[in-house]
């Protein structure tokens, strides 16, 4: 019981920030201004970790199993950007970067099956320090959570990054 009251706390929280920041930049833009690729990059990340928690469900695309190309759908639907649905047809969308200029935004891809060349497996950059990278995603054991891409298990499996906005 208690491990789900703390769950719902931490969605209630994630729900509010996501709410706040997307206010916030609305407000900003009010005199009809388009949003800035920082600011949309903002809005697509609070998206993602009003997520963190949700269980890993193949194929789910909602609050109670997500997986992870459907985690990336739904975070860039709060800018009305539309991605296709899985992570073999999002590697094909936007402009590939080398492993030293991701930054926030960018979507990092890895191959987690025995073909070691094939993508299935996407995550979405919330912070880069340095060379400490940080992503976003659906994992099968952890549900939604951030992960380090300097993490041996992400780094042996990296393929490549895509800036899509």
């Amino acid at each position: 019981m208690f491990c789900l009251f703390c769950t719902q706390m931490i969605s209630t929280k994630n729900y509010i920030l996501l709410a706040f920041t997307i206010v916030l930049l609305l407000s900003m833009n009010s005199c009809g201004n388009k949003m800035s690729k920082r600011e949309k990059t903002e809005v697509v990340i609070a998206k993602a970790r009003s997520y963190t928690g949700t269980p890993y469900k193949w194929g789910g695309t909602t609050s109670k199993g997500m997986d992870c190309s459907g985690l990336l759908l739904n975070s860039f639907s709060a800018i009305e950007y539309n991605i296709p649905r899985t992570s073999a047809e999002q590697k094909k969308i936007g402009n590939r970067v080398g492993k030293n200029e991701i930054k926030k935004g960018d979507l990092v891809f890895f191959a987690t099956s025995k073909k070691k060349r094939k993508v299935t497996h996407v995550g979405l950059v919330t912070k880069v320090q340095g060379k400490q990278v940080t992503f976003i995603h659906a994992s099968t054991s952890k549900g939604v959570t951030e992960s380090s891409l300097e993490n041996a298990y992400w780094a042996k499996r990296f393929r490549q990054a895509r800036r899509v906005l």
